[in-house]
């Protein structure tokens, strides 16, 4: 029986027989337990993937996260991504999983991520659960991997796109807007992008607005408005390839929701 609390404490050493710790340890990652999930699973798994000590159970490793996406409880649901994230990354370093399962791998994760409804960041039971922040971070790993094209960016900005305008009573409240941000950084970080590409997602955000109307502002329109406004200071401190058009089609949003937002850039 493993000591995982003594094998955090001992920098993480990889037993003999990695297939059956690999299982449990997945098993631990639906746990209701924050401390198993969190601090035990979600960190050795992560460790020893991103330490390479996975190397040669990467493909398994990411089928049995994915298998996750349909699993009752929703930690499990909102961890399985943000480990499946670190697969994804070292698979852009080593390039050994198979392109074609890859793409299985972000077929199955966007059909969950688009229609999770448990989308909570905190719950004082179950501790983090960031459906939304660790999905972003796998889509960001997904959009700096070399195996996808220039149009699977693009559908995936659209991905990011759909999420973040999604109908929900939760408002933002973890830095989920951050998380968001940085994944439509890393993809727009890719010069497999055109400038239509790049700014093809913002008409999403335009269908959003238009079925607005008077009241109090809507939930959805909050989040989106927070993305934008976290987006674009990301964006305009990155050199991406297509910075300009990017910003300024994130302004011309802002500046529709609220006219102090200025449409140009101010000569001072």
């Amino acid at each position: 029986m493993i000591d995982w609390g003594r094998l955090a404490a001992d920098d993480f050493p990889v037993p003999d027989s990695v297939g059956p710790a690999l299982t449990q340890l997945c098993t631990m990652l639906t746990s209701a337990d924050p401390t198993v999930r969190d601090q035990q699973a979600y960190t050795i798994l992560s460790t020893w993937v991103r330490r390479g000590d996975l190397d040669d159970h990467l493909a398994d490793l990411g089928g049995d996260l994915t298998a996750m996406f349909g699993h009752t409880q929703v930690q499990a649901r909102a961890f399985a991504p943000l480990v499946l994230a670190a697969v994804v990354d070292r698979d852009s370093v080593i390039g050994v999983v198979d392109p074609d399962r890859l793409r299985g791998w972000r077929d199955e994760f966007v059909a969950w991520w688009i229609a999770e409804a448990d989308i909570r960041g905190w719950d004082e039971r179950l501790g983090w659960l960031h459906a939304i922040a660790h999905g972003a971070d796998l889509a960001g790993a997904l959009g700096s991997s070399p195996r996808l094209t220039g149009g699977e960016l693009a559908d995936l900005l659209t991905v990011v796109a759909r999420r973040m305008t999604a109908l929900t009573d939760y408002r933002y409240a973890q830095m989920e807007e951050d998380r968001l941000a940085r994944a439509i950084v890393a993809i727009l970080m890719r010069e497999r992008l055109d400038a239509a590409s790049a700014t093809g997602w913002l008409h999403v955000v335009d269908e959003l607005f238009a079925g607005g109307g008077p009241g109090p502002l809507p939930v959805p329109v909050a989040n989106t408005l927070a993305v934008l406004r976290a987006g674009y200071v990301m964006v305009d401190r990155h050199d991406l390839p297509h910075r300009t058009v990017v910003t300024d089609g994130m302004a011309q949003r802002l500046h529709y929701a609220f006219a102090a937002y200025p449409l140009v850039r101010k000569q001072v």
